[in-house]
């Protein structure tokens, strides 16, 4: 269980555009995310959502990123959790919460 603060309710990004759609079908409700700032040709202020295995499944969505990012960049740790998965023939919609790590 993570102990933080709560900062945003969202869902990952990106998780159609997965190369390796497997990691999926391990993942639960409940389960905790790492959080990893990535800077990449697309967005600098980019933030991963990893499994505890550490593999991606998308993306904190671009218009929250800048404020993960910065805090990230403070030396900040930051967790997710999933809340909530729903899929589809063509779609997997993966809700998480965003906690501030209180050590």
């Amino acid at each position: 269980m993570i102990r933080g603060i709560l900062l945003l309710d969202t869902f990952v990004a990106g998780v159609t555009y997965l190369k390796d759609k497997s990691v999926l079908k391990t993942l639960k409700a409940g389960d905790e995310l790492f959080l990893q700032w990535e800077i990449n040709g697309f967005d600098r202020f980019a933030i991963l959502v990893l499994t505890a295995e550490m593999k991606k499944i998308g993306y904190v969505p671009e218009k929250d990123d800048i404020v993960f990012a910065r805090l990230m960049d403070a030396g900040k740790m930051l967790k997710a959790r999933i809340s909530e998965i729903k899929s589809g023939e063509w779609y997997t919609v993966i809700s998480i919460s965003i906690f501030l790590v209180d050590l």
